[in-house]
């Protein structure tokens, strides 16, 4: 292979390196939403959007090829969206903060209180 052709090679990687990287990142954050939203006690219908984002994420048939992350990104940020909406409606989650009290590790509001479920 010529010089040039490495350094195509080399940066397709490093494009696509961070395209997946990004997509990680939002993995994360979906998960820990979705932990965040059980411990508040928000009902297990409204973590459907999580389960639909990784079933998207992981299996074969995408609507873009597969180099392309694009769509995988957009359906996390979808069900990021919808995860942060229910946690709106249950009280967890007002005004745009983070919704967690320090030292405590719950994640819950003064005086908001967590249903078992």
């Amino acid at each position: 292979m010529s010089d040039q052709a490495w350094t195509l090679v080399v940066l397709a990687a490093v494009v696509l390196a961070v395209v997946a990287g990004f997509a990680l990142v939002l993995l994360v954050r979906l998960v820990r939403t979705r932990r965040l939203l059980r411990r508040a006690g928000v009902p297990v219908e409204n973590t459907l959007a999580f389960w639909g984002a990784l079933i998207y994420v992981i299996s074969p048939v995408d609507l873009l090829p597969d180099p392309v992350y694009l769509d995988d990104i957009g359906v996390l940020l979808l069900g990021l969206r919808s995860l942060h909406a229910a946690a709106e409606r249950s009280g967890l989650r007002k005004g745009g903060g983070t919704g967690l009290r320090k030292g405590t590790g719950t994640g819950l509001r003064k005086g908001t209180v967590a249903r078992d479920g």
